[in-house]
């Protein structure tokens, strides 16, 4: 028996252990992106200095960049309907954008002048055309912009209270997950929770604890996905001491109500984004932040460093076996393979 075991160890070591990644310059500039959307065989972007564009998959020399604003602000969302895309700005005033993706027609459909505002994340589902953006608290409540159809409304619902110090991270478009009619948003700072409530019934929601590393306004959890109904991860840390890997990756298998700190201590720190992947039941996934990526294939119980890239900031499968990344000035793809 301990033969046997000991040789099913070796397979699943070198299972993990043979994942690497082989990268692909798609696209070089003079931006930061933590933002991006796989679409129609492209990367579509935005990043610093108001750029918005794509580039092709198939094609790195076939792509289009454009201003959004005059003034040059920073997208760090991002979010694709049926015809284009919305982004939102950081900072304030926010403005909220529409861009064509046939022609880039760009349309303002709102402007936020709030001092304290800070939109952190974006999602829209296309089929149910409703969407969801979310903001730092004005006070002791987030500023939350719920979108039907092309109708933009504030939401103000009986909201959940923060206390002091909490807030979100825009640090990959990733802090708001959702699955079927189920949504759900993290915080850091002075706490990590993680909010959840069902399109079914928008005004109730529900607030659960976590046990991630939290307390400081630059600890917390910077990224959630969720393969279904039930099984999730979260992933963060801080960013001012990103070797730190304590109580920085937990899981949940109960949809959110309860998180279980995993790889404590023994991951390679601070991460921006994590993405289950495709057609893996929730089993494997690839995390990113501004040091590394890892790879986990136990349902994030344990990692493996898979390369020492730096300044990604963000990632999404394009299929089981590809990867796109985006951060500073680049953006990149990357085979994913067993040797």
């Amino acid at each position: 028996m301990k033969n046997i075991l000991t040789f099913t160890l070796l397979l699943l070591m070198g299972f993990v252990l043979g994942q690497k990644l082989e990268f692909q310059t798609l696209l070089k500039d003079r931006i930061s992106i933590r933002a991006i959307q796989l679409v129609d065989g492209k990367v579509w972007y935005a990043g610093t200095d108001a750029k918005f564009g794509y580039v092709s998959l198939k094609d790195s020399t076939d792509q289009k960049q454009i201003t959004v604003s005059d003034d040059k602000r920073e997208f760090r969302t991002l979010a694709a309907t049926k015809d284009g895309f919305y982004l939102i700005n950081i900072g304030s005033p926010a403005h909220w954008f529409s861009v064509k993706k046939d022609d880039f027609t760009i349309k303002k459909l709102s402007t936020d002048t709030t001092k304290s505002v800070f939109y952190d994340a974006l999602v829209y589902d296309q089929n149910k055309e409703r969407g969801l953006a979310i903001s730092d608290p004005d006070g002791k409540k987030p500023k939350v912009m719920m979108l039907y159809k092309s109708a933009l409304k504030v939401m103000n619902a009986n909201l959940p209270t923060y206390v002091l110090g909490e807030a979100h991270f825009a640090a990959s478009n990733s802090n708001i997950a959702t699955k079927g009619n189920s949504v759900w948003i993290a915080t850091g700072g002075a706490k990590a929770r993680v909010f959840k409530f069902n399109w079914n019934n928008p005004f109730v929601w529900k607030v659960y604890e976590t046990p991630f590393v939290q307390g400081k306004s630059s600890q917390g959890i910077y990224s959630i996905d969720f393969y279904d109904q039930r099984f999730g991860v979260a992933v963060g840390g801080d960013y001012t001491q990103q070797a730190e890997n304590v109580n920085n990756i937990a899981t949940t298998h109960d949809g959110g109500e309860t998180w279980q700190i995993q790889a404590s201590g023994k991951n390679g720190g601070y991460k921006t984004c994590v993405k289950i992947r495709p057609r893996s039941k929730g089993k494997e996934m690839i995390a990113v932040g501004d040091q590394n990526i890892e790879y986990s294939a136990d349902y994030g119980e344990t990692w493996t460093k898979i390369s020492d890239e730096k300044g990604l900031y963000t990632v999404a499968w394009l299929d089981e076996n590809t990867l796109v990344f985006a951060g500073k000035n680049r953006i990149v793809k990357a085979n994913f393979e067993v040797d």
